[in-house]
């Protein structure tokens, strides 16, 4: 297993610097709108977007068929959780786990952890993605076009994922590839890291 070298810390303590302003922002952006608002909800919330590029990444790590089943899994579960929200039917943690996701999605891509069984990477990823459709889902009722903001984010969720997988096969090109992507990892972890503690810092 190579080592992983910080050659990241830079940029990692760049995105790092700007998220205090992004802290809990899947609450704050594109409520209002329709299909583009929708697409761009998941771009903007940074706790969203690093999680579903986590997913990819992961996924490519894997190879088939977790290369697909992640990348399928993680949207229909988070419809799932959309219906939830849209039928008022609370999450408790909900802020949590979508902090958590990014941490637990970051660290097995750090670690390239490979499941002996394909549930067991399949399972964490379907958990997470309830909280991440229920987040979007308490937001539909409210939207211009109920419709059309889901079909954006759910389009903008496999594009991010399709993003991760793209980082994510680098891993199959030497020692190099392998380094990007754990960075990678890392920083999507040091990311959820600091939404959690926004969030618990918020509610103390």
């Amino acid at each position: 297993m190579p080592k992983i070298r910080f050659s990241t810390t830079p940029w990692l303590i760049a995105v790092i610097a700007v998220l205090p302003g992004a802290a809990l922002a899947h609450t704050e952006v594109g409520v209002a709108g329709g299909l583009l608002s929708g697409f761009l909800h998941p771009m903007l919330g940074l706790d969203h977007l690093v999680a579903m590029v986590a997913v990819g990444l992961w996924g490519a790590q894997l190879g088939a068929p977790l290369l697909v089943a992640l990348p399928i899994t993680f949207p229909l579960m988070m419809a799932l959780g959309a219906v939830l929200g849209v039928a008022g039917v609370p999450l408790q943690g909900a802020e949590i786990a979508i902090a958590l996701s990014s941490i637990a999605l970051g660290a097995f891509v750090v670690l390239a952890w490979r499941p002996n069984q394909t549930w067991v990477a399949v399972l964490p990823v379907a958990f997470f993605a309830l909280f991440h459709g229920h987040a979007h889902g308490v937001e539909l009722p409210v939207a211009a076009n109920p419709l059309a903001y889901g079909l954006g984010f759910v389009v903008a969720t496999g594009l991010l994922h399709l993003a991760g997988i793209g980082i994510g096969l680098l891993n199959t090109r030497a020692a190099l590839g392998a380094r990007v992507v754990r960075g990678c990892g890392a920083a999507v972890a040091a990311v959820g890291m600091t939404f959690l503690l926004s969030h618990l810092t918020a509610v103390a």
